[in-house]
């Protein structure tokens, strides 16, 4: 298989670090990829997804996870032993499978360890975990995925194993960490903590995830005074592992708390919340949304803005977050987009 040109070298400090390190706390089922949550509703009870049967949701996934089972079966027995680990292989006294990560993972860069059918098998796995071309739009960077430079330059490696049962497929790149894993982790979103960004200002039209960074300033200019001064917080609330470390159940979460918006202050936050979960297929943002209900609804959850600390009227933060019981979606802003986001209905 003919060499591709080395993508270039990340542009910030973080970045150049490689493999983010898996957070440390136990965390199961992550999902496996968002989808658009078609209709959420916000009410008394929280945020309420539409009703999808276990059946509907496994014959919508059926192709993804039919795809990971037929590339484990053709790879050769040189393949399996490099690129499919054990479900319990461990990075650092954690499972790798549930770690986030900035570069691809081992020997695993696709044009290099993969044939090209087996590459292009990948490549049509990917954007089946994506919502339509949109979705794949996002999470490919425009198809260059970043620093990466092209889908061949990402890492893929399995952990377990579809004929056994508990599997996770795990795509790993520049800002990019995104799983397929057939429900095999109990509890949560994404089949572990969920990664994504883009190397463009955070609030730049050239950043594909700068719409959801204006849907939660739509939100934010409708908060009244009271409302801002409790959003608007100082410092900053970290990233990597520890960004998306769950606070206890019955832990005050920072910021503004959704259950004390108005009705039509609510009606943004379902805006914010479809936006957020659109890149992903339908399928794994409906379960995002079950999750959310599970742990007590929208309700628990708030919303906090960091404050940057040279603020304009144009780039006021440089991190937004959302927070509740078994959820994390930490949006850093500046000085461009690194977002870490872990959901779970094991909440501690």
């Amino acid at each position: 298989m003919a060499a591709r040109p080395t993508p270039a070298a990340p542009s910030c400090p973080e970045c150049e670090a490689g493999p983010v390190a898996p957070p440390a706390l136990d965390r199961r089922r992550f999902l496996r990829a968002v989808g658009t949550s078609a209709a959420v509703v916000i009410g008394s009870g929280g945020l309420r997804p539409p009703l999808a049967s276990a059946r509907a949701r496994s014959e919508a996934a059926k192709t993804a996870e039919e795809m990971v089972k037929e590339l484990v079966a053709g790879l050769t027995p040189a393949q399996r032993k490099k690129l499919v680990l054990p479900w319990d292989h461990r990075t650092g006294g954690i499972p790798t499978r549930l770690g986030m990560f900035n570069a691809p993972v081992g020997d695993s860069v696709i044009h290099k360890e993969y044939t090209k059918p087996q590459a292009e098998l990948l490549a049509k796995l990917f954007r089946s975990i994506c919502n339509g071309d949109d979705g794949y739009r996002r999470l490919s960077r425009g198809g260059d995925f970043d620093d990466s430079g092209a889908f061949d330059n990402i890492g893929c490696l399995v952990f377990g194993d579809p004929k056994d049962g508990k599997y996770s497929l795990m795509f790993a790149g520049h800002h990019l960490t995104l799983r397929c894993d057939g429900n095999s982790e109990d509890g949560a979103a994404f089949g572990g903590p969920l990664y994504y960004g883009h190397s463009p200002n955070g609030y730049s039209d050239k950043n594909v995830f700068a719409y959801q960074t204006k849907s939660v300033r739509t939100l934010f200019d409708a908060l009244d005074a009271k409302q801002r001064k409790a959003a608007v917080l100082t410092g900053s609330p970290g990233e990597l592992a520890a960004s998306v470390k769950f606070r206890k159940a019955d832990a005050a979460m920072p910021g503004l708390p959704i259950g004390e918006m108005t009705a039509d202050q609510k009606e943004l936050v379902e805006k914010v919340m479809r936006d957020l979960i659109s890149p992903y297929r339908k399928e794994d943002g409906d379960e995002v949304m079950e999750v959310i209900k599970a742990n007590g609804g929208m309700g628990k959850i708030g919303l906090a803005f960091y404050q940057d600390p040279k603020p304009t009227d144009t780039q006021p933060w440089h991190f937004w977050r959302l927070e509740g019981p078994g959820f994390v979606w930490n949006f850093r802003v500046l000085p461009h987009v690194h977002t870490y986001v872990n959901v779970s209905s094991k909440v501690g």
